[in-house]
């Protein structure tokens, strides 16, 4: 982790105009084509969930912006991002929350969030990462996702991605899923949202024609 030097900060100009405001946080919904991973996540018996939750994480990563974390008017720079994400124990109907570290390697990601998962007995698994180091996830594999705004305690320095989906469907000769994202335009402008979709396209790519 590194400290920016505001004085030299290419966007301290924009943080100052939304730093004045109390509700500095906005949620855009898009959509993005996911055949090659659920085909490929479907080869491998792996999970589409925790493979689509380890691509937004690995493409997140790799857009500096998302990076940036907002510390009481200091802004520092993580070198990685922790996906904590929402899921279900089998016949149950009460969610749970599990924070694993991603990794480098997605079949290793899934099956490390499957064990820690099944594992866990309480509500929330304990983090030893900073708050700030983390990217919530939440699912909704029931019905299509439109818009999504999550809850929180108002802190216009929460600087968490929100992330969100919800059922997956065809679309023409592929398979398309609407991804929701709550940010803080203290941090992340449109721009750096479309640096995101570019890396998180190429990286669902990677998996086309994969076994």
């Amino acid at each position: 982790m590194q400290t920016l030097c505001m004085d030299t900060w290419s966007r301290r100009t924009q943080y100052a105009f939304f730093a004045s405001m109390s509700d500095p946080f906005y949620t855009l919904t898009f959509p993005v084509e996911v055949g090659p991973l659920l085909s490929y996540t479907r080869s491998k018996q792996c999970s589409f969930y925790r493979g689509m939750v380890w691509c937004v994480t690995k493409a997140m990563e790799k857009t500096e912006a998302f990076r940036w974390k907002d510390r009481n008017g200091t802004i520092v720079l993580h070198d990685t991002l922790i996906p904590s994400f929402t899921d279900l124990h089998p016949g149950s109907d009460t969610f749970h929350i599990t924070t694993v570290e991603a990794g480098d390697d997605m079949e290793d990601f899934c099956r490390r969030a499957a064990q820690t998962s099944a594992a866990q007995t309480e509500f929330l698994s304990p983090s030893p990462w900073p708050e700030d180091q983390l990217i919530y996830f939440t699912c909704l594999p029931w019905f299509p996702v439109t818009a999504l705004k999550n809850e929180r305690d108002l802190d216009p320095g929460d600087s968490i991605p929100r992330v969100a989906w919800g059922k997956y469907e065809p679309h023409g000769q592929g398979v398309r899923l609407l991804l929701s994202l709550e940010l803080n335009h203290r941090l992340i402008d449109g721009v750096h949202v479309g640096q995101f979709y570019q890396a998180l396209c190429a990286q669902i790519s990677r998996w086309e024609g994969l076994r």
